[in-house]
């Protein structure tokens, strides 16, 4: 049984993503324990609501140091929502800018829609040879509530077969839903709130581990 860590920095959704996870066939735990974090055989970093808190409570607990450890050594790391957008490297909200992770590069911003937040149920385009998306149907859906995104990818290449893979969804413009970077994996929806498909995509991450 796989050993996964939801890192606890104090953001919200911490359980709902610890059920989910622990539903698919995982031992879980929901910690900020660095050691636990580095050594387990997975870790979820989950997010919600404003880029700037998130960042705030992730270098509180050294969150950045732990991600970059278990990246390093090729250890999966997992970002859900807001946990995804502080993988690049800033966000901006309300004119001010916050620095991410720089994971990888880019900005999150806010997303060119009649209507913002983004929220309930959409589709996404995912690539052929995705591992994420695997024996997903092309008409999934999964839940989506953010009024930021990364509308662009800047990341063209990665190690030898490890190419990114991008996965793209629609709000009035193209964003990216998803991504696939050697170990490094993330989401803009949320899987643990998106039914089946959600709980199929956990799966192919726990396998993948």
């Amino acid at each position: 049984m796989a050993r996964v860590v939801i890192l606890d920095y104090g953001s919200g959704n911490l359980h709902s993503a610890e059920r989910a996870v622990r539903r698919v066939g995982a031992e879980v735990e929901v910690t900020a324990d660095p050691h636990a974090a580095l050594e387990a055989d997975g870790l979820v970093v989950p997010g919600v609501g404003a880029y700037a808190a998130c960042m705030a409570g992730l270098l509180s607990v050294g969150g950045e140091k732990i991600i970059g450890s278990r990246l390093a050594g090729g250890r999966p790391v997992l970002g859900i929502c807001v946990g995804m957008q502080i993988l690049f490297e800033r966000g901006v909200e309300h004119g001010v800018e916050t620095e991410g992770t720089g994971e990888w590069p880019g900005t999150v911003d806010r997303l060119h829609a009649d209507v913002v937040p983004h929220m309930g149920w959409n589709t996404v385009r995912a690539p052929e040879d995705s591992q994420l998306f695997a024996g997903l149907d092309a008409d999934a859906r999964f839940y989506f509530v953010h009024s930021y995104a990364a509308r662009s990818w800047q990341l063209d290449s990665g190690l030898p077969g490890q190419q990114p893979k991008v996965t793209w969804a629609h709000h009035g413009e193209d964003f990216v839903a998803a991504a696939e970077n050697g170990p490094l994996w993330a989401t803009q929806f949320h899987p643990e709130k998106s039914g089946d498909a959600g709980a199929h995509l956990l799966e192919n991450w726990l396998r993948s581990l």
